[in-house]
């Protein structure tokens, strides 16, 4: 399904301003249902331990850390957050295919670099964001946007570093992307 919705070849997104008020407004719904916050670190979480739970379930039931997640009554997978993520999954897919988005399967690069140095460097860059968001207690949905939206001053301190961290190292591997 291909929605018309281009002008001059380009893909129609939603307005920044209106998208952001949205988002405010589902983050302040979460936490008045959930009491607490969005996030999709725990997602990943949860995928992790259920692996391991798999794979080596004595030795998953013998770390601390990991055993407070295995339960007999349900799957680590069966959690909110879970569901959460793969809905912003599925609803990005979806968006993508009925605005034209999502033509064919590429990635996109420089002239410096190649797909699959790209690709690399993203899995790279995203094991290191995912494992940050482990010491930091969460991911920038979980501890900066729901932290920030709750008035937390971590959720403050943690939305400044991330972005401005970020600035920083784009600086110095700004080479790989233009």
């Amino acid at each position: 399904m291909n929605v018309n919705n281009t002008i001059d070849n380009q893909p129609k997104y939603i307005n920044p301003y209106l998208g952001g008020v949205l988002l405010g407004l589902l983050i302040l719904l979460t936490v008045y249902i959930t009491g607490r916050g969005l996030g999709a670190s725990g997602a990943v979480k949860s995928a992790v331990v259920t692996t391991s739970n798999t794979i080596a379930p004595s030795a998953t039931k013998a770390n601390n850390y990991m055993s407070q997640f295995v339960s007999d009554d349900h799957s680590p997978m069966y959690t909110w957050l879970v569901f959460e993520t793969l809905g912003v999954l599925v609803g990005g897919l979806l968006s993508g295919l009925l605005f034209g988005r999502v033509k064919k399967f590429r990635t996109d690069h420089g002239p410096n670099i190649t797909s699959r140095k790209r690709l690399i460097w993203a899995l790279i860059g995203g094991a290191l964001f995912g494992l940050g968001s482990q010491f930091g207690r969460g991911c920038t949905s979980g501890a900066a946007l729901s932290g920030t939206a709750t008035f937390a001053l971590g959720g403050v301190i943690v939305m400044f570093s991330i972005f401005g961290t970020g600035y920083i190292i784009a600086y110095f591997f700004r080479k790989l992307w233009i």
